[in-house]
C-alpha cells in the first residue's frame, strides 16, 4: 500500500514539473514582452491560478505542504512581484534559472551578494548542506521511533518533539534541494536557518535567523510598500498579518479543513510584539537587557506562544498523526528497498560465484591447508 502511495506521489510530481515548466516558459514570454503593471498582471494570472491548485495533485501531506510553500506561497508572490517589476524573477536570465528560482527557494550563484547582518555572526564554514543531511538524516527518525511513546508523554513534551520534527525536517528538506540545485545549476540557495536558538529578540529571530525564505519574499512585497505609506510599525503589522493568513492557507493546502484562526492571532501577536520592540529600540538611552538574557527570554516567548497559539492548531486538526502515518509509511517503502536491493545483490553474487569464483576457491582452500 504504502508503495503504491509513493509511486502515485512520484508520478503527480513529474506531470506537476512538466506542467510547471510549461507555465513558466509562458511567464518568462510574458513578462520579458509586457512592461510591469497591469498588462503583465493580468498575463501572468494564469499562472498564479495554476501554482495555488498545483498542491492538490499530491494526496500525501509531505507533497502538498512542500508544493504549497514552494510554488502557492513564494512562487506565486514571486510572480506578483514580477508583474510589478521587483523580485527575484529576471526573464532575460536563462530558462532553467527562471524556472528554479520562481519554484524553489534558490537564488543565482552570482547575485548572491548579501552580507551578514549586523549583530549576526556568520554561519560556521563547515556547516555544509551535507552535514546537515547528516545530521537530520539520523535525528529524524529518531524522533519518529520517540512518537510511539507519546501517549506516556506530557503536553509540554509533546509540544517540544513536534517542534524539533519541524526544525529538523524543514533543515533536511533545504538542505538535499541546496545540495541538488548547488551541484547541477551552479545556484544557491536563499538563506535557511541560521541558529534561531541564538537569537537576543523578536527581530532577531523572525528577520536574520528563522525561515528566512519568507522575511526574504515579504519585505519587498509587503512591508516596505506598507512602510512607504503608513509607517513602519504598520509595515511590520502588515508583514506578520499576511504571514499569518499564508500559514493558514497552508495549514488548509495540508489537512484540508478550514483555518481556525489561532496561527494568524500566533503572528499578529508577534507584530505587535515586533513593533513595540522595533519603537524601544529607536530610543538610545532606554534600557536593555543583556544577551545572556535576551536570548532566553525571546526564545521563552517564541516558545511560551507557539504551545498557546501554533502547535494546538496543527493537534486539533491531526496533522501529527497524518505526518506520523506517513513517516511510518516511508520507513516501511524504505525497508522493502532494501530487501529488494540485497536479495538482487545475493541473488546476481550467487549466481556469478560458480563460473568467476570456483578457480580462486580451489587454490585458496589449497594453500590454506
Amino acid at each position: 500500500m504504502a508503495t503504491a502511495v509513493m509511486d502515485s506521489e512520484f508520478g503527480s510530481l513529474v506531470k506537476v514539473s512538466a506542467a510547471v515548466w510549461a507555465a513558466m516558459f509562458y511567464a518568462r514570454l510574458a513578462a520579458a514582452s509586457l512592461r510591469p503593471g497591469a498588462p503583465r498582471l493580468a498575463a501572468l494570472l494564469p499562472v498564479v491560478a495554476l501554482f495555488c491548485v498545483v498542491p492538490f495533485s499530491f494526496s500525501t501531506t509531505t507533497f502538498r505542504g512542500c508544493s504549497a510553500f514552494f510554488l502557492s506561497w513564494l512562487g506565486v508572490f514571486k510572480l506578483l512581484l514580477l508583474a510589478a517589476g521587483r523580485g527575484p524573477l529576471n526573464p532575460t536570465h536563462p530558462l532553467h534559472h527562471f524556472v528554479f528560482s520562481a519554484s524553489l527557494p534558490v537564488k543565482l550563484r552570482h547575485l548572491a551578494s548579501a552580507k551578514p547582518a549586523k549583530g549576526v555572526d556568520p554561519a560556521p564554514a563547515n556547516e555544509s548542506a551535507a552535514g546537515k543531511i547528516l545530521v537530520s538524516g539520523a535525528v529524524i527518525p529518531l524522533i519518529i521511533y520517540t512518537y510511539q511513546f507519546k501517549n506516556a508523554m506530557s503536553r509540554y513534551q509533546l509540544l517540544i518533539l513536534y517542534t524539533g520534527h519541524i526544525y529538523f525536517s524543514l533543515q533536511l528538506l533545504l538542505a538535499v534541494v541546496h545540495g541538488l540545485i548547488h551541484g547541477v545549476l551552479g545556484m544557491e540557495m536563499e538563506p535557511q536557518v541560521d541558529r534561531p536558538y541564538l537569537a537576543s529578540s523578536l527581530r532577531d529571530f523572525w528577520g536574520r535567523r528563522w525561515n528566512l525564505m519568507v522575511p526574504a519574499i515579504l519585505r519587498p512585497s509587503v512591508y516596505r510598500p506598507v512602510r512607504a505609506r503608513l509607517g513602519d510599525a504598520a509595515g511590520v503589522l502588515a508583514a506578520f498579518l499576511v504571514s499569518g493568513l499564508m500559514h493558514e492557507a497552508m495549514f488548509f493546502y495540508i489537512m484540508w479543513r478550514p483555518p481556525s484562526g489561532e496561527v494568524t492571532v500566533f503572528f499578529l501577536l508577534h507584530g505587535v510584539c515586533t513593533a513595540a520592540e522595533a519603537w524601544w529600540a529607536r530610543h538610545a538611552g532606554w534600557w536593555r537587557p543583556p544577551r545572556a538574557a535576551a536570548v532566553p527570554l525571546t526564545l521563552a516567548f517564541v516558545a511560551g506562544t507557539g504551545f498557546w497559539l501554533f502547535f494546538p492548531a496543527m493537534i486539533k486538526a491531526g496533522l501529527d498523526e497524518m505526518v506520523l502515518h506517513e513517516c511510518q509509511g516511508m520507513v516501511a517503502v524504505m525497508e522493502q528497498s532494501g530487501r529488494w536491493l540485497a536479495g538482487a545483490t545475493n541473488l546476481t553474487f550467487a549466481t556469478r560465484w560458480p563460473e568467476e569464483m570456483k578457480e580462486w576457491d580451489v587454490s585458496h582452500t589449497i594453500t590454506t591447508i
